[in-house]
């Protein structure tokens, strides 16, 4: 039971930060006080941040249905970048914000990275 009571928690944590980015791209303006250029500076780490972040859920999430390391990383890429993609689709619906591509490969670029560090840790594991 207590394995079945963490999966339940680790998918709860997966929902819940699906919510916290569904939550903030629905804001119309997040801009800081900061100047132009380190606002859109940090703004990008955070949502490079927060899809690394949401890879890294999915990823335990997955782990706790007892999914093989491989295709439970492959599959949190695949998920986190569809999600980041539709999620920039959800902001132009969204008033003074605006779908960019750009955008959504910034976003990617946090659950990739997430991705490359695991390879990388698995890969030192092996030598």
């Amino acid at each position: 039971m207590l394995k079945n009571h963490k999966s339940i928690l680790n998918w709860l944590a997966v929902i819940g930060w699906l919510m916290v980015i569904y939550y903030f791209s629905s804001q119309p303006n997040l801009k800081s006080e900061l100047e132009p250029l380190w606002d859109l500076i940090f703004r990008k780490i955070a949502h490079l941040a927060e899809y690394f972040v949401l890879a890294f859920l999915l990823f335990r999430a997955l782990l706790g249905h007892k999914a093989p390391k491989t295709p439970a990383l492959a599959l949190a890429l695949i998920l986190s970048l569809f999600y980041a993609f539709t999620d920039e689709y959800h902001q132009s619906f969204t008033a003074g914000r605006s779908a960019s591509l750009v955008d959504a490969g910034i976003d990617g670029l946090g659950p990739v990275i997430f991705t490359g560090l695991k390879l990388f840790e698995k890969d030192k594991l092996k030598s």
